[in-house]
């Protein structure tokens, strides 16, 4: 992707938009969606809506949500975003346990394997770790935790963060086309990090990265997405690029004119079915592409493309969980220009994912009268709230321009950058 330069002072605050965010429960107890400030939790097991128990005295969140996440046992869960605040639940009580200030806003959040450390990155290019003191519970009074610096891509917005499935190593990728595997240290407040490898062939900003299990190697293989409308599968222990799949080559799924916009980015990715399948959601796609990892040969290939048969609903982000084959799904922004609404998200849900049946000839939509929690789930995540169609369209490309704004990176020339570093913020105040 070329980079663009962009007139000083050319600002756009109508598309400064985050897009809907979902999270399922590792054994799909619960799931959870953010769009904007608000975040919605359902209990599957109850069939009931989640009411947060928040003791800050302020609102859950008072700016829009950039990153929610499960722990891998399902203990924990984690909220954070432009407000500058990482909030750590209780999955047991849903209670907020820890509240942790950020210095910049955050961009991306994972829970250590273990549940004693959550990590967060912000938009500057540091993560931070927060120790939970050596265990969680649920009814506990709310505790303010600051956070100690762990490491930094330096000055690059990190846009994923994850641990390996052994927990041995923290994942980071950024805009700046790189991922980057650190050892994670026992006691990373008193312990140094060690640079394990880079994870280096991506030619546009990586959105997106997962891990697939695989019993011969404890730590799992990482898979990425990207703006370069590719998806590619890495050994991590020591970065090697084991396969690349072309989103925009092998499927037909956008005409040439969108193609030369750059609206084919890959924006969110999961792995179904023990890692036989990976579900991936693009820029424009009304549905998912269903890739097969034969991870004997190291390989990705496209099974298939599941359409949606609303055109208005293109995923913004995915989940699923180990314990059902059910692929859940939300699109949504959290504001748009003179919408009226803050709120606006849809969610969807996919079943007949089957690892023995790489043809994914079953897969389909779940009706929304069955899915679980049906009407009353629908209601709670969705904010109880309709929009018609031209409205979410609007939020897709909404979406496009920001995420385009947000990760692609500009070039200025040597004129333009005098003037803007001239008109930095951080001069006009010492001044």
């Amino acid at each position: 992707m070329e980079e663009t330069p962009v007139e000083e002072g050319d600002t756009n605050k109508d598309v400064e938009v985050a897009p809907a965010l979902i999270a399922l429960h590792p054994t799909e107890n619960s799931v959870a969606v953010a769009v904007g400030s608000d975040l919605r939790v359902f209990d599957l097991v109850g069939n009931c809506a989640v009411f947060l128990v928040d003791e800050s005295g302020v609102p859950y969140h008072k700016d829009s949500i950039r990153t929610i996440c499960y722990g891998s046992k399902g203990q924990l869960f984690v909220s954070a975003g432009d407000d500058k605040t990482v909030k750590i639940w209780s999955t047991e009580s849903w209670r907020c346990i820890y509240n942790v200030v950020s210095e910049k806003r955050v961009s991306a959040a994972a829970i250590s394997s273990n549940g004693l450390h959550v990590c967060f990155a912000d938009k500057f290019g540091v993560i931070w770790v927060v120790d939970l003191d050596g265990g969680v519970d649920g009814n506990q009074p709310l505790v303010s935790k600051k956070a100690m610096s762990l490491l930094s891509h330096y000055c690059s917005i990190i846009t994923s963060l994850k641990f390996s499935l052994d927990g041995r190593f923290l994942v980071s990728a950024d805009r700046d086309f790189k991922i980057r595997v650190t050892t994670f240290p026992t006691k990373p407040v008193n312990e140094a990090h060690e640079i394990q490898s880079f994870c280096l062939g991506h030619t546009d900003f990586v959105s997106c990265i997962a891990f697939i299990s695989n019993l011969e190697c404890s730590h799992g293989f990482l898979i990425s997405g990207s703006g370069d409308s590719t998806v590619r599968l890495w050994d991590i222990l020591c970065g090697s690029l084991l396969d690349t799949c072309d989103i925009g080559d092998k499927v037909e799924l956008l005409d040439s004119k969108e193609r030369e916009g750059c609206h084919s980015a890959v924006t969110s990715l999961c792995t179904i079915a023990d890692g036989a399948l990976v579900a991936v959601a693009v820029q424009s796609l009304h549905g998912i592409i269903l890739l097969n990892c034969d991870l004997s040969n190291h390989t990705l290939s496209v099974v298939k493309v599941v359409s949606i048969s609303e055109e208005t609903f293109i995923p913004t982000s995915l989940s699923t969980s180990c314990s059902t084959g059910y692929l859940w799904m939300v699109t949504g922004v959290s504001s748009l220009h003179n919408l009226g609404h803050s709120s606006l998200a849809r969610v969807k849900v996919m079943s007949g994912f089957n690892k023995d049946n790489y043809t994914a000839n079953d897969v389909s939509v779940v009706e929304d009268d069955a899915i679980p929690g049906e009407t009353k789930l629908l209601e709670k995540l969705q904010g109880g709230v309709t929009f018609d169609d031209k409205v979410f369209l609007a939020a897709a490309e909404a979406v496009k321009t920001a995420m385009s704004n947000l990760l692609t990176k500009k070039q200025y020339s040597m004129e333009k950058r005098d003037f803007r570093k001239r008109t930095r913020n951080d001069r006009k105040l010492k001044q």
